[in-house]
């Protein structure tokens, strides 16, 4: 025989826990999945080429691949932004002197390292991308869509920047 609770449903507290650590663990995982979570407090740049094709914009007449993935912590304290790229046996490198908000928001001069990344500033967490800067060009995908192209699924055909 199964007992209800004093207001007469059935399990009503066990649903409304389930229902709650089901939107929970959706979020966090939607957060994950889109880098607005991180676990180290840096800032992960998912870049993609074009292979077989041209770039026209963020659409590309081959396939898309994934690229390089390339990683900013910003430290405040010191006015500077560390930079790697994921994966890769190069050293880091670093951008000096940086006006710094927090990790999403940071402007950079250009120095000794710019050639070696993709941007000198931060912006709502997106990178803006220098057209005759020193940086890099680039083009960039969510993270979840950089994750499918790394394991072959290549249905896309644009980048998202």
């Amino acid at each position: 025989m199964t007992h209800a609770g004093p207001d007469g449903r059935r399990g009503g507290r066990a649903t409304l826990t389930a229902i709650v650590v089901v939107v929970v663990a959706f979020l966090v995982l939607m957060g994950w999945a889109h880098d607005f979570i991180t676990l180290d407090g840096s800032k992960t740049v998912y870049t993609v080429k074009c292979v077989g094709g041209q770039w026209n914009g963020p659409d590309c007449s081959g396939s898309l691949q994934a690229a390089e993935r390339y990683r900013f912590r910003a430290l405040k304290a010191h006015s500077e932004v560390i930079f790697w790229v994921a994966g890769s046996a190069e050293p880091s490198g670093k951008l000096a002197p940086c006006a710094i908000a927090n990790a999403k928001e940071w402007v950079c001069k250009p120095g000794p390292d710019s050639g070696r990344t993709i941007t000198h500033e931060m912006k709502f967490g997106h990178p803006v991308p220098e057209p005759h800067g020193p940086a890099k060009p680039f083009h960039q995908v969510a993270k979840w869509k950089w994750l499918l192209l790394n394991k072959g699924v290549g249905v896309f055909r644009s980048a998202d920047a």
